[in-house]
């Protein structure tokens, strides 16, 4: 199977959807921007070996590559449109192929977004997923709008993908439905689309929870010239996560920095003013992941962990995930 063959076999998806003129067969997709809306355009890329296992699962590799750049879409408040896809093949697995394209499918389609370009080649595997989505214009949520006395939330539980890495890469026994969870939190993450449009009406900055809670936060702190304290108590953990913990013998300190510097929970970390926050929370609707303030931001610049019983820690805002970390 050439790349040609593979390409219309796998991923020309046809009929072409709106704002789409043109799409998978020429040298360029040609797009028709809707009126009044700025574009936001986002890359990543998975590589074998490094963010995921040779061996994983290629249909959950097909909902993650795409998930983790509807997320970072999500973050910026922004409905996401159209997306080209790289994929870096050793060969043509067909079988392969078949389950990755089929997950990459579903998950465009109930995001409502367009597979409408890229590029295949022979190589070690890798995944390099573009997001293109609209905002309407200068209504993006950016990292550098984060003001003193804001409250700082998340959607959902944080460290589940991090504890489902610990348990697989240490043979860590749990019984199937946690085990299930877990695993289903780490190779298949959920992009909070609808979250995030809610919380832009509210947000002054946000981002995605991609490398971990501190590093993330961290983030718009620097980027906005503040400080944030975080509540410890505060922090939301999953019951299955608790229970995990407790399996395999991980004490609370271990729990905490699973939960601030894990990563991959692709959550989204927003800054709300206070005299907004009543109305996000009264808006929020119970269809949508739990919306947990966690935190405020000081003017005190650094990042710090309150105790609920008294003590306070300060912690390293870049302690998260880094490559070319020595």
């Amino acid at each position: 199977m050439d790349e040609f063959s593979l390409i219309r076999q796998y991923f020309d998806v046809r009929p072409l959807p709106g704002h789409v003129a043109r799409g998978i067969g020429d040298d360029a997709a040609i797009l028709d921007c809707p009126a009044d809306c700025q574009l936001l355009v986002s890359t990543d890329t998975l590589v074998s070996g490094v963010h995921f296992f040779p061996d994983a699962d290629p249909a959950s590799l097909g909902h993650k590559a795409l998930a983790v750049n509807l997320s970072d879409i999500a973050a910026m408040g922004g409905r996401p449109a159209w997306f080209t896809l790289a994929l870096t093949l050793p060969e043509p697995d067909e079988s392969w192929l078949k389950a990755f394209s089929a997950s990459l499918h579903k998950l465009a389609e109930s995001s409502g977004v367009s597979l409408v370009g890229g590029d295949t080649t022979s190589g070690p595997l890798s995944i390099t997923i573009t997001m293109i989505g609209t905002a309407a214009r200068q209504k993006a949520i950016c990292r550098d709008n984060a003001a003193v006395g804001d409250a700082i939330l998340v959607t959902g539980a944080l460290g589940d993908a991090a504890m489902a890495l610990r348990c697989r890469s240490n043979d860590i026994a749990l019984d199937d439905a946690n085990t299930a969870f877990l695993n289903k939190r780490l190779d298949c993450p959920m992009p909070r689309l609808e979250e995030g449009a809610l919380l832009a009406r509210y947000a002054s900055a946000m981002i995605d929870v991609s490398d971990g809670l501190s590093s993330d936060l961290g983030h718009i702190i620097a980027a906005s010239q503040v400080g944030a304290e975080l509540y410890a108590e505060k922090l939301p953990v999953s019951e299955t996560m608790q229970q995990a913990a407790r399996r395999a013998g991980i004490d609370d300190a271990e729990v905490l920095s699973m939960v601030l510097n894990g990563g991959d929970d692709y959550e989204l970390c927003a800054t709300v003013p206070q005299a907004q926050l009543p109305g996000l929370l009264s808006a929020w609707s119970t269809a949508l992941a739990p919306v947990i303030p966690i935190g405020t931001i000081t003017a005190q610049e650094g990042l710090s962990l309150h105790g609920d019983d008294g003590t306070v820690q300060s912690l390293n805002s870049g302690g998260g995930y880094k490559h070319f970390n020595e």
